[in-house]
């Protein structure tokens, strides 16, 4: 075995591991390990082999990554999921919100939530109101 044959090797490596990870880094590195096998396969010492691969691995984070990080992780496609699904959805009060207290419960789909007054305004048992936003598990809500 060569040693263009390990380098090859290692980029395939790489290539595998980043299917197991996000954000595109240690494909990267692959690319690196691909240009030390063209140095070993034109006879280059080990020394410059290890300089490609170092080289073309740091441009490759520079330049190859932010593109594909742009081009497939685009902020704000897709559904709401999770507890940003409730934001602009219809409750019912099950607490009086008040915001001098600190109570305050909200029910949506069966689930009660800790909810505060999107104005500081007192809601009584029993009104609806429209959820505008959440911090952590408590909702902000407003009279709808």
């Amino acid at each position: 075995m060569e040693v263009w044959h390990i380098w090859v090797i290692i980029a395939l490596l790489f290539f595998i591991l980043e299917i197991f990870t996000s954000g595109f880094a240690v494909a990267c590195f692959s690319f690196g390990a691909i240009a030390a096998a063209i140095a070993s396969a034109l006879n280059a010492s080990l020394l410059w082999q290890l300089i490609f691969f170092a080289v073309v691995s740091i441009i490759a984070l520079i330049t190859v990554r932010p593109l594909v990080v742009k081009l497939f992780y685009k902020k704000g496609d897709g559904a709401a999921t999770n507890c940003d699904a409730i934001i602009g959805r219809e409750a019912r009060v099950s607490e009086e919100i008040n915001s001098q207290t600190g109570r305050g419960r909200v029910a949506i789909d069966g689930d009660d939530w800790k909810a505060v007054s999107e104005d500081g305004t007192i809601i009584e048992k029993g009104e609806k109101v429209v959820v505008t936003g959440r911090d952590s598990l408590i909702l902000t809500v407003k009279k709808a």
